[in-house]
């Protein structure tokens, strides 16, 4: 139990920043900022963050450790969900390179199997 725990805080300790919050970061003065596709990656990204303000996911905590880590699964998966967002934000609102922390697969990770 104390392992799921731990796991569970280091999950959430290593938030992703808000998409909203990166967004509101950027340049006004950039010259994508003013775009429609800018105005729509920022609408997008605040509707995602109200999505997930209103569904927590702790309601699985009642099923004890399987619980727990249905939530820390659930953590990772709104942690790429909401760097998704902040990079859409950033390549539909500035002009700058993307930062690296940003940058890399953000697909759903694919379990491969190794036949011998």
């Amino acid at each position: 139990m104390r392992i799921a725990m731990s796991a569970l805080a280091a999950t959430v300790a290593g938030c992703a920043t808000s998409p909203v919050d990166y967004g509101a970061s950027l340049s006004p003065q950039d010259p994508k900022w003013p775009s429609p596709q800018c105005q729509q990656a920022r609408a997008a990204a605040a509707d995602y963050q109200l999505r997930e303000k209103q569904h927590p996911g702790w309601e699985f905590a009642v099923l004890g450790p399987y619980g727990l880590g249905i939530i820390a699964a659930t953590k990772e998966a709104e942690q790429k969900q909401r760097k998704r967002f902040a990079r859409d934000v950033h390549l539909q609102c500035s002009s700058l390179p993307l930062p690296k922390e940003l940058q890399g697969d953000l697909s759903p990770a694919v379990a491969k199997a190794n036949y011998p």
